[in-house]
C-alpha cells in the first residue's frame, strides 16, 4: 500500500482507524521513550555555549543526529566541528538519564511486538539507544538501525529502507511511528505509511496521529500481517 500524505486524527472519531502492515519501524525518542527533560537540557546549555537563542535550537533538535541540527543552527561551520561535538554531546546525553521514561503505553505496546517483525530506527548511537531504552525499561529490538549505520540523518530515508531492508520486508508493508517532522519526511519519504505519536507530530503531515501509545494496539491476523487498530483515548 502506498504512503499517503492525507492524516487521519485517531481523536477525531469515535471510530477506530485500522492500518495493517508487515513490519513496524520505530524511532525511539519522543515515540517510545521520553526523553524530551535531557535533551532540552543538553540542547539549552550548547545553544547558550555558542551564543543562540535556546528556544530556537529547540525547534530544530528533535529527530536529527546532533551534527546535522549544528548544522543548521551553524550553517557556516566547518562539518567535521560538527561531528567532533556531536560525539561530545552523545556522551553527554548517554550519560544523563535523569527524567527519561517511557512514552504513555510504550511498556504494554513494546510487550505486543514479542516475536512480530519490527525494528528500532533511530537517530540515536547504540550506546545512547541503549541507555534511554534501559532507563525507560523497554525491551530493545532485536533488529535496530542506529547512528552508526547511516550515512544520512534523518530526513533522509536511510534509516527506515536499511530497517526493512535487515526485516526482509517491502518499504510499503511497513509502517512507521514517528514523533518529529524530520523522522515523519523521512518515513514518507522511504515509501512508507506514519504514525505520529504525541503533541510535535501532528503538524507534519503523517499518514495518522494519536497523542501516544494508549491508543494503538497491534494483533498478528491470520494472513501473517500486522492489524493495528488507533482507538479514540478514552
Amino acid at each position: 500500500m502506498p504512503a499517503s500524505t492525507t492524516t487521519t486524527t485517531a481523536t477525531a472519531t469515535a471510530t477506530p482507524t485500522v492500518i495493517t502492515a508487515r513490519a513496524l519501524l520505530l524511532d525511539m525518542d519522543g515515540t517510545i521513550v521520553n526523553s524530551d527533560a535531557v535533551v532540552e537540557r543538553c540542547w539549552r546549555e550548547w545553544a547558550l555555549e555558542h551564543g543562540l537563542d535556546p528556544q530556537e535550537a529547540l525547534k530544530v533538535v528533535h529527530g536529527r543526529q546532533g551534527y546535522a541540527t549544528m548544522a543548521i543552527l551553524l550553517p557556516e561551520r566547518p562539518m567535521e566541528l560538527n561531528h567532533a561535538e556531536n560525539a561530545v554531546m552523545l556522551a553527554r546525553e548517554t550519560a544523563d538519564t535523569d527524567g527519561v521514561v517511557p512514552v504513555a503505553g510504550a511498556p504494554e505496546f513494546m510487550a505486543s511486538l514479542a516475536g512480530l517483525p519490527h525494528a528500532l530506527v533511530t537517530s540515536a548511537d547504540a550506546a545512547l539507544a541503549q541507555a534511554r531504552m534501559t532507563a525507560a525499561a523497554l525491551p530493545m529490538p532485536q533488529v535496530r538501525v542506529t547512528a552508526e549505520s547511516v550515512g544520512a540523518s534523518k530526513p533522509d530515508p536511510e534509516g527506515f529502507l536499511k530497517g526493512a531492508a535487515e526485516l526482509g520486508v517491502d518499504p510499503a508493508d511497513c509502517v512507521v511511528f514517528e514523533d518529529s517532522g524530520a523522522g515523519i519526511a523521512a518515513g514518507l519519504a522511504a515509501g512508507m505509511r506514519v504514525i505520529g505519536i504525541g503533541p510535535r507530530a501532528a503538524a507534519h503531515g503523517p499518514t495518522a496521529h494519536v497523542p501516544d501509545l494508549t491508543s494503538v494496539r497491534v494483533a498478528p491476523a491470520a494472513d501473517g500481517t500486522l492489524r493495528l487498530t488507533l482507538t479514540p483515548p478514552a
